[in-house]
């Protein structure tokens, strides 16, 4: 026989109670199960290049993508699904990024992370000016 007492029905049903409440704990922790997460596939025009200030970033949150510039005019671009859970980033503050799933932080000029719990920095994007429109598209 085991030495190990056997669980009350009290110990059973707060097993039982407690179950749901761990699954949905874990759900959130997933990425959206739409396409809203979904990484650039292919090459996508933004909008005019003149929207991205010097020194500053534009956020597309349609196409999941943040483009930089330098102070010297130069541009960089990431995809803005976070590192950590796959998330979408909604919100750019200057040229910081923050995941609204865990507050996970990025910089939106190098996508280096600011804040935990991204620990991989942002995927970087190629980004070209085409008759004054911005194109991102995946590095190759």
């Amino acid at each position: 026989m085991s030495a190990r007492p056997a669980a009350t029905r009290r110990t059973v049903l707060r097993g039982a109670a407690l179950t749901p409440v761990a699954g949905l704990g874990l759900t959130a922790c997933r990425p959206v199960g739409d396409d809203r997460s979904a990484p650039l596939a292919g090459p996508v025009e933004l909008g005019p290049e003149s929207e991205v200030p010097a020194g500053g970033a534009k956020l597309y949150r349609d196409h999941n993508v943040v483009v930089g510039r330098g102070e010297d005019g130069s541009l960089t671009a990431y995809s803005t699904v976070c590192t950590h859970a796959g998330c979408p980033i909604n919100k750019l503050d200057g040229t910081r990024l923050v995941c609204p799933c865990h507050g996970s932080e990025f910089d939106a000029t190098t996508g280096k992370v600011l804040r935990e719990p991204a620990v991989a920095p942002l995927k970087p994007l190629v980004v070209e000016v085409k008759n004054g429109t911005l194109v991102a598209r995946p590095q190759d």
